[in-house]
This record gives structure tokens, C-alpha cells and sequence, in this order.
């Protein structure tokens, strides 16, 4: 099953483009279009040239306020910053606080400790459907997308798994992705994700930390898009009442998402750069 295609890059976490995944029956995600991370504070454009090449016009920012003062992104060339906080009104949840946790293994077992970790980690997932805050943040993100002038659009959090995942998930099912696409999409970054970690995790390990925690902090698990999707169904009896009335997504925005990102399955892939052209007018 095809998941986000791995564009190479020494400077950027976890960059993956969502085109070619499939959305239904000879469907596509149009490629070069919307891409995924994490954490751009490293970027390189003179040495990363391929990232610099996909002519980035917006990128949106899923990280809180505290994240992205200890960690600033670094834009691609030409690329104009939106910021979409997910987390906004809980920053202290584990998802935001990856790296300082695994710094101290003593606040992490405080904090995750007793099988703890997993659960915790869960119910954020849950908090990421039924806040408002992040319905509001991932409502902007989507609207992002829709528009003509601000892709291709990168969208990233710290690791680019957890906040991404899900927003990744919410995308592609409002294209037609089935829940089965959605899953492995999800859990495809899990490689990335633990090599990037594998000295962090190391030296957590070395100073006593639990190896549960440290597991349950840099992978995604399937328990956690599981939790999400239960919440859309109890809440609003699934993915149309979760899009029209917890993200109150327009039928506008739905059918631009459509037009612009659903493309025949056998349908050339784009040269990058694609959309490029005049700066995308009113994003900050």
C-alpha cells in the first residue's frame, strides 16, 4: 500500500509528500502539492537544494508557542509562515514536550511512569478531535490547503507524527482515503521517527529512563489513530459530522480541497516546482 513519498533531506525531520496516496477507486493525491514534516529549525536551503526546488509557498506551523520560540523554523526560500497551534490551550501535554522528556527521565517517569505513557499519549489524540482549540487550528490548516495561492504547502509540528498524523488523517480522509490507507499512512513514519530519536532514546536509557516511556514518546501506535477516530464517531457519529460540525469546514472549501488535490490514478505526476508564482496574498 502506497504511503507519503520520502523526499531526501539531511536538514529537515521526516519530510514526506502526501501525493500518489490513494483516495478511492483510480484516485490520487496530487503530487507535489502538500507535504508533511517535522520541525524546520534546522533547515538548510543551500544544502538541502532539493527541499529549496519544491517551491514551498506556505508553511503551517502546528506547534506551540513554546516550541516554536526554543526552535524557530527556518523557511524555504520564498515561503511565507501560518501558524495553526494544535495544542494551544494544553502546551504542557506530552506531544509538545518530546524532546525535554527525553532529556529527564525522572519527569518522564513522574509524568508517564506506570504503564502511563501509551494512555497519556492516547488522550491527546482525543484532545486533538474534541478541543476547540485544535478544531480551530486544524480548520485553518485545511483552509490553507484549499487555497490555490498558498500551495504547495508544507505542514509540520516537532517530529512531524503526532499533530501531523492526525492532520495528515483528516486531510486524506475528506479526499476519499479509506481508514485502512489512513492507518498506514500514520504508522509509516515510525522508522524515521525512532532513527532520528535512536541517540536521544540512548542516552535516556543510559540514565535510568524507562524504555516504555521512551517508546511510547517517539512512536506513533495504532492505539492513538484508533482514539482519535472513536472520538469523531462517538461525538459526531463520524467523518462528516466531525468536518461539518466540529471542524464547521464549508462545502466550498471541500469541493477546492477536491478539484486542485484528487487526480486520476494513472495521471502524470507534476515537475516540481507546481503552483508557483506570485506570493500568496494575506498569510502571515
Amino acid at each position: 500500500m502506497q504511503t507519503a513519498r520520502a523526499v531526501p533531506a539531511s536538514t529537515v525531520l521526516n519530510l514526506r509528500d502526501l501525493g500518489g496516496i490513494a483516495l478511492g477507486a483510480d484516485l490520487r493525491f496530487r503530487a507535489g502539492a502538500v507535504l508533511r514534516s517535522g520541525q524546520l529549525s534546522g533547515l538548510d536551503a543551500e544544502q538541502d537544494s532539493q527541499v529549496a526546488a519544491l517551491g514551498i509557498r506556505t508553511v503551517v506551523d502546528l506547534r506551540t508557542a513554546d516550541e516554536r520560540a526554543a526552535a524557530p523554523d527556518r523557511l524555504p526560500p520564498g515561503a511565507r509562515l501560518f501558524v495553526a497551534d494544535v495544542l494551544g490551550g494544553n502546551p504542557g501535554v506530552p506531544p509538545a514536550r518530546l524532546r525535554a522528556l527525553l532529556a529527564d527521565p525522572v519527569e518522564a517517569e513522574q509524568l508517564l511512569g506506570g504503564g502511563r505513557a501509551e494512555g497519556m499519549f492516547a488522550d491527546t489524540y482525543r484532545q486533538m478531535v474534541l478541543s476547540p482549540g485544535a478544531s480551530a487550528a486544524y480548520r485553518a490548516f485545511i483552509e490553507t490547503v484549499a487555497d490555490e495561492h498558498a500551495r504547495p504547502v508544507l505542514f509540520h509540528c516537532t517530529a512531524g507524527k503526532d499533530r501531523t498524523g492526525w492532520g495528515a488523517a483528516v486531510l486524506l480522509m475528506m479526499l476519499g482515503a479509506s481508514r485502512e490507507v489512513v492507518r498506514a499512512e500514520f504508522l509509516a513514519v515510525n522508522p524515521v521517527v525512532r532513527d532520528v530519536f535512536a541517540d536521544r532514546v540512548r542516552r535516556f536509557l543510559d540514565a535510568g529512563g524507562d524504555p516504555r516511556i521512551a517508546s511510547a514518546i517517539t512512536e506513533v501506535r495504532p492505539r492513538y489513530l484508533d482514539t482519535a477516530l472513536d472520538a469523531v464517531d462517538e461525538r459526531w457519529g463520524g467523518l462528516d459530522g466531525y468536518v461539518r460540525d466540529g471542524l464547521r469546514i464549508p462545502d466550498a472549501v471541500l469541493e477546492r480541497l477536491r478539484d486542485a488535490l484528487v487526480v486520476p490514478d494513472r495521471a502524470p505526476a507534476p515537475s516540481a516546482p507546481i503552483e508557483r508564482g506570485e506570493e500568496a496574498p494575506g498569510l502571515t
